[in-house]
């Protein structure tokens, strides 16, 4: 049927007869001459329909309304002088049609095509609508390009693209699984996997040396902007192999994939200690678009007359005083500015924002000032660098809780004053991150990554003070993904569930099938997972993932598309042995 796509015509076809096909993308009737303009996947050129020309093909013409299905076939001529539209690929021709045929026609549209302004949910119910838009066209466009770049690089370095099962074993990996019943066992169930992490390893023991898939996971937890309950990650491990090969690996990947986008990034990406990325911004995965950095205070205030800050000072370890200073603030941020942040810093914790601004004579002004000394002023400003017209903020209280909001704060003044360059593409890895973490007020060890990830100084007495071989890419304050070298030696992997509090017989449930296969001659190993989602929602400069995944769910987890979840036939539960309990009141299930 189709001879040429819409818009790849142009004036070296004019004369030449053509057969298109597509949507019609808007209908004209001038004075009895009709003018369609019909879409493809390629874009959109101009249908004349004259009934000098063709009759039927006019009267069929007239019929047409927006996103009716038309196959036209015609010529291509020139526009004319003056009747060219600047603003089309194809703006300087148009089909002259003498055959037109309505394949199908459209209901009324529930919005117009390419109307962003119209409510997230209605344009969810109608995907299949909301993706007509060169837009999203062109945003798939592009993931099929980085999924192929990604086979053909890691193809090109020896690694064997392997399915992992959907249907898998329960295993804790820090999120809720998604649970399958199993008809024929009942009362047992299926997981779907999180990731693909132990078939990759064992994956490793069976000696494949390098493994790659671009994998379907799933994961059962809140949602946001960034989070999807499934997701799709390009995941790659090898054997006989160092953090640094892997991560040489993993840029020259993230390289291809960029360069087949069009952009050109430089490597090595800059390596930064998980503890300096804390301190100094407040956040493992640190945007580096804009120079603003947390300052170490705590020690400046160890004799101050401000009571909350002295007392905070006393515990240094389990506390932090943080500055941020922020270039010429004073006058970019009005009280109203500084309120507003400082209600914001508060859902994060907060229990106030403390700040100083720096006037035309060097003297500092603001709340604290009159608690003081000169020599605790002129402490904050050398320390922090500031001169006249500049601003600091302070965070003060518990460790955890003031590096997260104030790192929280540094993003949010940041993007008020217009710090972040939105065409710049910042990487970073960030290592040496501890191997555990012990959250306040519990006594639970957890494993900060997950538990089979191979320590760096698995000698050290001190739990807190070890570190794993563990690695972070983040990208413009996102991370992108991550990997460690993994546990191969059964004997190591035995003292980490130790440290972790788990016994033997609970190893042997859970990761029973995983420390079989260590036992028979495992390699070394280590990987990398990469967002395939997120990637392709930054180099679109997107907000939100759920642009870029053809049918994604809301943030409460629901298919608008499909209305899924939802309830299936008592025979099916019956089948699977499951009885649907009411919840009682004030319960939730």
């Amino acid at each position: 049927m189709r001879t040429d796509y819409c818009a790849n015509l142009s004036e070296k076809d004019v004369g030449k007869e053509v057969v298109l096909c597509g949507w019609a993308n808007s209908y004209r009737d001038h004075g009895g001459v009709i003018f369609i303009d019909l879409r493809d996947k390629s874009g959109v050129v101009q249908l004349v329909c004259d009934p000098a020309d063709s009759k039927e093909a006019h009267e069929i013409a007239t019929r047409v309304r927006d996103e009716y299905v038309l196959v036209a076939k015609g010529k291509v001529r020139l526009r004319g002088e003056g009747l060219e539209n600047p603003k089309l690929k194809t703006g300087k021709i148009e089909v002259v049609v003498d055959e037109l045929t309505i394949e199908n026609e459209s209901a009324p549209l529930p919005f117009l095509i390419g109307d962003t302004s119209v409510n997230e949910e209605i344009r969810l119910k109608y995907r299949y609508l909301d993706l007509r838009t060169k837009d999203a066209f062109e945003t798939f466009q592009l993931r099929s390009k980085v999924a192929i770049a990604a086979r053909n690089y890691l193809d090109a370095h020896g690694f064997l693209e392997v399915e992992t099962p959907i249907l898998t074993k329960s295993t804790p990996e820090g999120a809720r699984d998604y649970l399958v019943p199993s008809r024929l066992y009942p009362g047992e169930f299926y997981a779907l996997p999180q990731s693909p992490q132990l078939f990759k390893q064992l994956l490793m023991v069976a000696g494949f040396d390098r493994y790659f898939q671009i994998a379907k996971c799933f994961r059962d937890e809140d949602l946001r902007a960034d989070r999807q309950p499934e997701f799709t990650q390009i995941d790659v491990e090898m054997s006989f192999c160092t953090e640094d090969e892997v991560i040489a690996i993993a840029e020259g990947l993230i390289k291809a994939i960029f360069s087949a986008s069009g952009i050109e990034v430089q490597t090595p990406f800059r390596r930064m200690p998980y503890k300096e990325a804390m301190e100094n911004y407040g956040s493992d995965k640190p945007d580096l678009r804009f120079d603003l950095k947390l300052v170490d205070v705590i020690d400046i205030f160890d004799n101050t007359e401000l009571k909350v800050f002295r007392d905070i000072a006393q515990f240094k370890k389990l506390n932090r005083i943080k500055a941020l200073p922020v270039p010429d603030g004073a006058d970019a941020l009005s009280r109203k500015d500084i309120d507003e942040l400082t209600d914001y810093v508060a859902k994060f914790g907060a229990k106030g924002l403390a700040w100083v601004k720096v006037k035309e004579d060097g003297e500092l002004q603001g709340p604290i000032v009159k608690f003081l000394s000169d020599e605790e002023k002129n402490a904050l400003i050398e320390r922090c660098g500031v001169k006249a017209g500049d601003l600091i903020f302070f965070g003060a209280g518990a460790k955890k809780t003031v590096l997260d909001y104030m790192g929280r704060l540094r993003n949010k003044v940041a993007k008020k004053l217009g710090l972040i360059d939105p065409e710049k593409f910042e990487f970073v890895w960030v290592v040496d991150f501890p191997m555990f973490e012990i959250e306040e007020g519990e006594v639970k060890i957890k494993a900060l990554h997950h538990p089979f990830t191979m320590p760096k100084n698995i000698d050290t007495e001190d739990i807190e003070a070890m570190t794993s071989q563990a690695y972070d890419i983040v990208l413009n304050g996102v991370e992108l993904g991550g990997g460690s070298i993994r546990i191969h030696k059964p004997q190591i992997q035995k003292k980490i569930f130790e440290i972790l509090g788990i016994s033997d017989e609970e190893a042997r449930e859970k990761f029973g099938f995983l420390l079989d296969a260590l036992q028979y001659g495992a390699p070394p190993h280590g990987g990398f997972a990469i967002g395939f989602d997120r990637l392709v929602m930054l180099l679109t400069k997107r907000d939100n993932i759920r642009d870029v995944i053809a049918f994604p769910k809301t943030q409460k987890a629901q298919c608008l598309l499909t209305n899924a979840p939802s309830p299936v036939d008592l025979e099916q539960l019956k089948e699977l042995h499951i009885r649907i309990r009411e919840p009682k009141k004030h319960e939730t299930l």
